[in-house]
């Protein structure tokens, strides 16, 4: 009987398959803003060390130019959107961004199960190895600024200590120069040693030099520093203010505002999920290959930290850099669903001041998708009226 029946039931499995499929389709076609039917996350608990410099190796793209090191962002308002982004996102699936810390304090706030950092400078990929270095050397926040900047660690801090409070003493801190050969030592014994990271001979000059302009800046360090005579001027905030900033109500959120906030961060570095790559927003190869990855184990992007890259890739046009139709081409190529948000900076026209941001605003991925299609953004200015 049991043979019997075993057609029949594989038969109506397969019916049942169907229908859920056909289900999906319609439910996303008639409620588009509603939760996506896909199959179960299947991301990884941890990343080995092999798998991790393979996705480095392997997506990457050709390193390129940018108009300075930007060894640390300029967006003092970068910390207004959180409160909405954590509304918009409470069970984040994947997170892509571009740039150097500030990605931290947004996956601390989000808590993603893998993190990809994109950014056309390779120098921005080997700062982020710095960083991971630091973190797993670090097991507290005084340890970690005290390794970040090369400082000898101050009497009487501990994990209770304030944001305020740790940056108030290492701001009045000299540069530990009798330190610095051996904590860069350190940070490559791990990368080179721990890991096994294949590191080239120009690779390591790299990190000495990032290394070097963050000991001798300390966290007096700002988007300037280390490119000539406005390296320590035209206004730009320091590591200390934007690490100490608050959104509209008074609360910080930055990485290092809390022991809760670095220990999340430094876990996910621990499992190797924080994966920086070398790549070209608008180019054919690094974000096609996270949306693969990332299709390919049931998870979505819930956020997409862009900074003012658009800008970029708006004034070179369609046939420099990629262009901003091959950024959108390669954004609806990732897996979404609802909760998907762009973040952005406002820069140029918009800003009203040289170098400087007005405070970070979001977007839906999809409905930017859709005014794209639509032929509603046609300029940078254009996707600021999708701002929420």
């Amino acid at each position: 009987m049991t043979r019997c029946l075993a057609p029949q039931l594989a038969a109506r499995a397969q019916r049942a398959a169907l229908a859920l499929a056909v289900a999906a389709c319609v439910w996303a076609s008639a409620f588009p803003w509603a939760p996506s039917l896909r199959a179960a996350d299947t991301l990884p608990a941890r990343l080995s060390d092999v798998e991790f410099w393979s996705l480095i190796e392997d997506w990457s793209e050709p390193g390129g130019a940018f108009q300075s090191e930007n060894f640390l962002s300029n967006e003092s308002g970068f910390q207004v959107v959180i409160p909405r982004l954590v509304r918009l996102a409470p069970a984040a699936s994947a997170y892509v961004g571009v740039g150097p810390e500030q990605n931290f304090t947004y996956i601390a706030a989000l808590r993603p199960r893998i993190a990809f950092i994109v950014d056309i400078r390779r120098q921005n990929m080997l700062e982020h190895l710095l960083y991971k270095a630091i973190f797993e050397l670090a097991p507290n926040r005084v340890e970690f600024l005290a390794r970040l900047f090369c400082r000898t660690r101050p009497g009487g801090l501990d994990e209770r200590a304030t944001v305020d409070e740790l940056f108030t003493a290492y701001r009045t801190m000299a540069n530990d120069a009798k330190a610095f050969a051996g904590n860069l030592q350190q940070i490559k014994d791990v990368l080179l040693r721990k890991h096994g990271f294949r590191l080239s001979a120009e690779d390591e000059e790299a990190i000495d030099h990032v290394y070097t302009v963050f000991a001798e800046f300390g966290p007096e360090l700002n988007y300037n520093a280390g490119i000539g005579r406005f390296a320590r001027g035209r206004g730009m905030p320091t590591y200390a203010d934007l690490m100490t900033a608050t959104d509209r109500q008074g609360q910080k959120w930055s990485y290092l505002a809390s022991e809760e906030n670095y220990r999340t961060i430094r876990d996910l570095q621990s499992r190797n999920l924080i994966v920086p790559l070398t790549g070209d927003f608008g180019g054919r190869k690094t974000l096609r290959a996270v949306g693969r990855y990332l299709a390919g184990h049931g998870a979505v992007v819930t956020a997409f930290y862009l900074s003012n890259v658009e800008r970029y890739l708006f004034l070179n046009g369609p046939n420099r850099n990629g262009g901003w139709q091959a950024f959108y081409e390669n954004v609806a190529a990732l897996p979404l669903d609802e909760s998907s948000t762009f973040i952005r900076s406002v820069s140029g026209a918009l800003s009203g001041g040289f170098g400087m941001r007005l405070p970070n605003v979001l977007a839906s991925v999809r409905e930017t998708l859709a005014a794209v299609d639509e032929g509603r953004i046609q300029t940078y200015n254009d996707v600021f009226a999708l701002s929420r």
